[in-house]
């Protein structure tokens, strides 16, 4: 059986485990920052300020509301950054795994970052995911988590199939 790796994300920063068999502790490979997802947003380099009187947040003095065209909201600076580390961090496992480095992987992270990474992730990872876990362990010592993946392992066996 190959190495398993176990990403602990969220969105300033992704810490990649490696696990060699299933009794065997957990190895740190990578750890990646995301220094612009620490940022507030006053403090982006961002020149349009976000107010009562910015023309994206109102259809007034815009011509109205464009027939057959859906609302998509602006995306904020933050959001931009916390993707473009999602992004990075897919290319990062895309390269890791072929170079042959895992065989499998578990995914930790923030509720809301864990979706990002899903999108950014290519279709062929789904079927290398065992374990998905929404929840924010990036601070967690390696024992530590190992204790909350294998935690949830369990959990995930005993459930029942519906």
């Amino acid at each position: 059986m190959g190495a398993t790796w176990i990403i602990s994300a969220n969105a300033s920063r992704a810490r990649f485990f490696s696990q060699a068999a299933f009794s065997a502790p957990l190895e740190e490979v990578h750890d990646m920052i995301n220094d612009a997802g620490r940022l507030r947003m006053t403090e982006t380099t961002e020149s349009d300020k976000r107010g009562p009187t910015a023309g994206t947040k109102s259809m007034h003095n815009t011509g109205g509301a464009v027939p057959n065209k859906l609302y998509e909201p602006p995306q904020t600076p933050d959001v931009r950054e916390n993707e473009l580390f999602a992004r990075d961090i897919a290319g990062f496992l895309e390269h890791a795994q072929r170079e042959g480095s895992f065989q499998q992987l578990c995914l930790v992270a923030s509720p809301q970052f864990l979706g990002m990474l899903r999108k950014m992730l290519e279709p062929k990872f789904g079927s290398l995911i065992q374990l998905e876990i929404n929840k924010d362990y990036t601070q967690y010592s390696p024992a530590q988590l190992l204790e909350q993946v294998n935690a949830a392992k369990v959990q995930q066996r005993e459930k029942p199939d519906t």
